[in-house]
Formats: C-alpha cells, sequence, structure tokens
C-alpha cells in the first residue's frame, strides 16, 4: 500500500467518523467503506452510503396519547 493512498483512505476513513457522529468501534468498518471509496472512485461505495429520500411524512394531526398511568386489573382467583 502506497503511503499516499494510505493517507488519502485514514482522512476519509477519520471524516466518515466525523460523519457518522463518532461512534466508538466502527474504525474496521470505516477504514473498509474508506478504501473502496478510493480504489473505487466516488461513484462506487458512496451511493450505498447516500440516504435514501425519506418517504413523504403523514402530515395529518394525530390525537394525543393518553398520558393518564394504567390502573391496575384485579387478579384472577386460581382457584377456580
Amino acid at each position: 500500500m502506497t503511503d499516499n493512498r494510505q493517507e488519502r483512505i485514514r482522512r476519509r476513513a477519520h471524516a466518515i467518523w466525523e460523519q457518522a457522529g463518532r461512534p466508538d468501534g466502527a474504525h474496521q468498518q470505516h477504514w473498509d467503506q474508506a478504501a473502496a471509496e478510493i480504489d473505487g472512485g466516488e461513484s462506487g461505495p458512496k451511493a450505498k452510503l447516500a440516504k435514501k429520500p425519506a418517504a413523504a411524512k403523514d402530515t395529518t394531526p394525530k390525537e394525543p396519547k393518553d398520558t393518564r398511568p394504567k390502573t391496575a386489573r384485579p387478579r384472577k382467583d386460581s382457584a377456580s
């Protein structure tokens, strides 16, 4: 692996990590993704990362949730 390629991958992996919110334990996935992007050009794996457009949200007003505590139901007598 050339030093230039490795440095480009390192920088891209770092950027991916930051974009993901700096999660712990995902360094290998970020490195692999960066390597694939560097080796395959920008059109390949980046397309995987592109978020799909969110489906149109239902904007109809919803009834508020019932926030009252549930009342306890009496237990059934086990001796029947």
